[in-house]
């Protein structure tokens, strides 16, 4: 005869093994970043330094052999090795005698605005995550002034970043400390500097909830005001300070995402190229054209510069994927982008030690397999990339 189950309270079990799991990762972290848990982008090589700047390398080694720039790690076999800041400083260096002005700093001129892309999705598993965190990465080690903003509670970007926020964020430090009703803060007051030049993060986590709970009852308490602009209004105080601004937005069409869409200049939509993903953003594209009309009843000017979609986990060799994306592309034209992210598992397995593709060393997988996701990156980033340009009428 079966023993019964013993009585459960679910309340307590779901708390237990929450600390748990919050221990044993922040056990993990320790371990993997000592001593201090914090921390640090890779070195490059005089190769991959040499393309993200865009020269030859035989250039990058004439200006060490000067004297010129920065002096870069020199290994026992004599290969040269170059930090980010050392990437950045090169940049500084080679834009006072580049052909044009934005070689090598392609960041705003005077009278281009401040780009703020919204990646959003509502299905879990379309790579939102995935693609905020390498384009934000790659935008900065590409010379752009950068803030990647975690409004996803789940906070899975600001993980990957090196900040867990069971642990970090104990007494606040999100974005819902710049937007809440009650006494907001300066949003510079949430504002991390990430081991990467360049790149800023406003971290997240379970917090950001509470803009979702207190903006029903500032409207039924007329308080609210035009709560949809309060991501824009504190945007507004960093205006100068970033080119760029990626948010990484819920998976959910709520007051947060709603207020993370009236602040976006452009718009990027992940899709899985599977049939019931793409069943699914069909419901999450009428939803959110809802409520940016109901928005715009309201008097905001819901104009985004573009729009786009980005084919997350794509696998060339999957015939139904193909179809797919083949029938997403004759619905939708240029509005698909032409590189997608690949599936990979280089990309997966970076991961697993909160790590993107751009953090993690070409020797920790087959040379193929690295060189195959990476291309599928920054094929797919520099796209975005010449979106941004255009918008600020540069080719």
């Amino acid at each position: 005869m079966n023993e019964r189950a013993e009585p459960q309270d679910l309340n307590a079990a779901i708390r237990q093994h929450s600390e748990w799991l919050a221990g044993q990762l922040h056990a993990q972290r320790e371990s993997l970043f000592p001593p201090d848990a914090q921390k640090a982008m890779r070195k490059f090589t005089s190769g991959e330094a040499a393309g993200l700047l865009g020269v030859n390398d035989s250039y990058l080694r004439k200006l060490h052999l000067d004297g010129k720039g920065p002096s870069p790690e020199l290994t026992p076999g004599n290969r040269r090795l170059y930090s980010a800041e050392n990437i950045q400083d090169l940049r500084v260096l080679l834009e006072k005698t580049a052909r044009k002005p934005g070689d090598y700093l392609p960041g705003r001129r005077d009278g281009d605005h401040m780009q703020v892309i919204g990646v959003m999705n509502f299905k879990g598993g379309s790579g939102k995550t995935t693609t905020s965190a390498h384009l934000a990465q790659h935008l900065a080690l590409h010379g752009y002034r950068v803030l990647a903003i975690d409004l996803d509670p789940q906070a899975s970007l600001t993980a990957l970043h090196g900040v867990q926020p069971e642990f970090d964020l104990d007494e606040g430090g999100t974005l819902y400390d710049a937007i809440r009703y009650d006494d907001p803060a300066p949003i510079s007051s949430v504002i991390r500097k990430t081991y990467i030049p360049n790149l800023d993060l406003i971290p997240g986590n379970l917090e950001l909830m509470e803009f979702e709970h207190e903006t029903p009852r500032a409207l039924a308490q007329g308080h609210a005001g035009l709560f949809f602009f309060r991501v824009k209004e504190a945007l507004s105080q960093v205006d100068d300070a970033y080119d760029i601004v990626v948010i990484d937005c819920p998976p959910q069409l709520g007051f947060l995402t709603m207020s993370a869409l009236s602040a976006s200049t452009g718009v990027l939509v992940t899709i899985h190229p599977e049939m019931l993903d793409v069943m699914s953003m069909s419901q999450f594209l009428r939803m959110t054209a809802d409520l940016m009309d109901v928005i715009a009843e309201s008097g905001a000017d819901m104009s985004h510069d573009w729009m786009r979609y980005v084919l997350t986990r794509y696998e060339p060799a999957d015939a139904p994927q193909n179809r797919i994306v083949a029938f997403l592309r004759t619905m939708y034209g240029e509005a698909v982008l032409n590189a997608p992210m690949l599936k990979s598992t280089a990309i997966s397995d970076a991961g697993l030690t909160k790590q993107t593709l751009y953090e993690v060393e070409r020797s920790a997988f087959t040379r193929s397999t690295y060189d195959r996701a990476m291309e599928s990156l920054n094929a797919l980033n520099d796209e975005i990339a010449a979106l941004i340009q255009k918008t600020w009428g540069r080719e």
